[in-house]
């Protein structure tokens, strides 16, 4: 079932300072992204958009080692858009570019967010942190370093609780394959785990309570935007229009990820997951949108 969505995307590498646009743009337009599910899927699917529907020549997916990175990247000019900010847990790396990046406004995902650990629903009698000691596991699977609820659990979590569970870092992909071999063999396994997420609907699991509050807000409910370096919008007022419009909930966001799972490298995933008829429709008026801004500016 499980293919990792980050290991088959292939970092394009910049052509030439003349490569552009379709349009006629000046430039090649580079996304940073970084190994999450959502955003895999999200950044693939303007690429392909950008480039079969809009005629961009070459749209650059930049893979970044964390989230800090995926920031100084766009505060560096390495990258025009970032489409998986979590608000407010990112707001302390948009703070660090203030002046240089643009949050936009509407979240491009429509629903409620969820974030926090998790086990799977056959531990039974694990349904809060403090319960983690006695669930069969000394591990937590954790996320890629400098994710903010990462830094939480270390600093707070762990000691407010007086867990001697260790946490561990991992890339996102490595802990999904740890959580498809775990739960396939019934053994114990404590991992972070979000929605929107495809896992939400290929296992039975269930979020911990959190009875001390050590997370605090981090695991609150949280939207999704893009942040876009400062000026995108007039160098690429297409490009802009058609990540300002994207919009998908939790059962498109899904459906479009076990599309790429599915198939053998994301960029074919997102264009099986565009030949239905209903894809085809919501994305039409954000290529709509785009092909208007362009022709405005």
């Amino acid at each position: 079932l499980l293919k990792l969505l980050g290991a088959a995307l292939v970092l394009l590498v910049a052509g030439a300072m003349g490569v552009g646009c379709g349009f006629g743009g000046g430039g090649g337009l580079t996304l940073g992204y970084l190994d999450w599910n959502e955003n895999v899927a999200n950044a693939t699917l303007t690429k392909v958009l950008l480039e079969d529907d809009l005629g961009y020549d070459r749209v650059e997916l930049k893979l970044a080692k964390n989230v800090g990175a995926v920031y100084k990247d766009l505060i560096d000019g390495e990258a025009d858009a970032f489409q998986d900010a979590w608000m407010p847990n990112h707001q302390q790396y948009v703070d660090e570019g203030e002046g240089e990046l643009e949050v936009l406004r509407a979240p491009w995902y429509v629903g409620k967010t969820k974030y926090g650990i998790a086990v799977p629903d056959y531990m039974k009698g694990v349904t809060s942190i403090s319960d983690l000691d006695h669930s069969g596991t000394d591990m937590i699977m954790g996320l890629e370093p400098g994710t903010v609820l990462m830094e939480r659990i270390a600093t707070d979590v762990i000691p407010r609780y007086d867990l001697s569970t260790n946490l561990v870092e991992a890339s996102t992909p490595a802990m999904l394959a740890e959580l498809e071999q775990s739960y396939s063999m019934q053994e114990p396994y404590v991992f972070l785990a979000w929605k929107p997420h495809w896992m939400n609907r290929a296992y039975q699991f269930h979020y911990l309570a959190d009875p001390k509050n050590a997370m605090g807000p981090v695991n609150d409910p949280q939207t999704i935007h893009t942040v876009a370096r400062e000026g995108l919008a007039n160098d690429e007022p297409a490009a802009y229009a058609l990540i300002s419009h994207m919009r998908l909930d939790e059962d498109q966001v899904a459906s479009l990820e076990i599309s790429i799972n599915k198939a053998a490298n994301p960029e074919a995933g997102v264009r099986r997951w565009l030949e239905e008829k209903k894809h085809r429709e919501l994305v039409r008026p954000w290529v709509e949108a785009a092909k208007k801004a362009q022709e405005e500016a």
